[in-house]
């Protein structure tokens, strides 16, 4: 089935010079990119007073969490994950994760997020989420070794990649989640990594996200949470996710350099629990690769990526004193191109180009707050949010149009969410 968009302001991500012109899909990809496109179609969308770019990718999420939006807000991380989300997260069933899964794709649908990468746990349900709901995503179990199931749940991690890699036509690939250096220890974090290099498979893991863990792992190992993995060899034998990395020094950063993978910068997570200013401008400067993700909207409460590049550029503004620093056009890039490669999928989506697979979103330039149009890059990263997407295309397919989701039925959805959200956090 062949599609049209016609008319639209077309940034493909792969130079900076937007034009008006028109996409041309067939089924699952994008067949040409023009100013002007004769072709018979199945289906024409009007993208006239729209910026067509690529969907923006979301690279930390903890998907389920959306069932905990503003139920622990305004404390510090180890209160908010001992004394809220844990003893919350310990009460949803697997029907659960299905349901909040669903709200947070509705969600990050909605809000122009095409992919994203996702850890927690009842991965199977999630799984059958992302492939009823049509999104693409890459999937980790996370892998907690503290207590005495770690062997379990492991168990659960490799099945994982083993049961979905490669599922829903593609969409879904998957990656081993050691959950963080202070909850892993060396010896396991060792075997996630032999079974990563052996199988080719990537790494998802948690790193830095507090002070409180870089103190916890210089006592134990007398090392930063860094120099730990750099010393057990993960930089150098798996493409790896890192979300967070805030509290990096330059040494760290070193470690870092020539990586397979890159470093997931969630601003706004990391805005809301105090936890501090990761360093990508350094990061940047040691070539080492960074998207941007969310993390789970039970700590950034918000899923809508838009948010994210605000708060991404904004901080490395104030951070340095600069405005110069980090501009609109290369925030953007972070959002689709750099978080692209974290998930290891940027062969297939990140850019709009001839031959990728067509995930496209319209953004309705038709208001107040994004008129006039003097530079599209700063519009979109300063000035546009989620709610100004109109049109979704995941894989060829019309997932939002005209704000109306298309797989997804919200009404059943909002119900469902909310009795499921009042019976976890009843009490706690």
């Amino acid at each position: 089935m062949k599609k049209l968009i016609k008319g639209a302001t077309i940034l493909t991500m792969v130079n900076d010079e937007p034009f008006v012109g028109d996409i041309l899909i067939d089924e699952d990809r994008i067949l040409d990119i023009q100013t002007a496109i004769t072709a018979e179609v199945d289906e024409v969308i009007n993208g006239e007073g729209m910026a067509a770019m690529p969907g923006l990718i979301n690279a930390h999420q903890h998907t389920p969490m959306s069932l905990l939006r503003g139920f622990s807000d305004d404390l510090k991380l180890m209160d908010w994950l001992d004394k809220k989300m844990l003893p919350a997260e310990s009460r949803m069933t697997p029907e659960d994760i299905y349901w909040g899964t669903k709200l947070a794709m509705a969600e990050m649908i909605k809000s122009g997020t095409t992919a994203f990468a996702d850890m927690y746990i009842h991965m199977n349900e999630i799984a059958v989420a992302v492939e009823e709901v049509g999104m693409r995503a890459s999937l980790t179990r996370g892998l907690i070794f503290l207590e005495n199931d770690g062997g379990r749940r492991m168990s659960e991690g490799v099945d994982l990649v083993r049961r979905w890699s490669g599922k829903a036509g593609g969409r879904i690939t998957t990656m081993l989640g050691p959950h963080s250096p202070y909850t892993v220890p060396p010896q396991p974090f060792k075997e996630i990594i032999a079974i990563a290099e052996q199988e080719n498979i990537a790494i998802h893991t948690h790193l830095a996200e507090s002070k409180e863990e870089v103190i916890k792992i210089r006592e134990k190992y007398n090392q930063t949470p860094t120099g730990y993995l750099y010393h057990l060899g993960l930089f150098e034998k798996a493409h790896v996710l890192l979300a967070h990395s805030v509290h990096l020094n330059r040494r760290d950063i070193g470690y870092l350099k020539g990586m397979r993978g890159g470093v997931s910068h969630n601003p706004v997570s990391n805005l809301k629990l105090g936890c501090g200013i990761a360093p990508i401008t350094d990061m940047f400067e040691q070539g080492v690769a960074v998207g941007l993700g969310t993390d789970g909207a039970g700590s950034a409460t918000t899923l809508d990526m838009f948010e994210e590049i605000k708060a991404a550029t904004w901080l490395q503004k104030l951070d340095y004193g600069d405005p110069t620093m980090l501009p609109a056009s290369v925030a953007l890039r972070m959002a689709t191109v750099g978080s692209a490669g974290l998930l290891n999928i940027g062969h297939e989506v990140g850019t709009l180009e001839i031959g990728k697979k067509a995930d496209i979103i319209l953004i309705d330039l038709r208001k107040p707050h994004l008129q006039p149009v003097h530079n599209i890059h700063s519009l979109l990263a300063y000035c546009a949010n989620g709610s100004d997407v109109n049109t979704t295309i995941i894989n060829g397919k019309v997932l939002m149009q005209d704000r109306q989701l298309l797989t997804i039925d919200e009404d059943e959805l909002l119900k469902q969410v909310s009795i499921r959200s009042k019976r976890i956090v009843d009490g706690i």
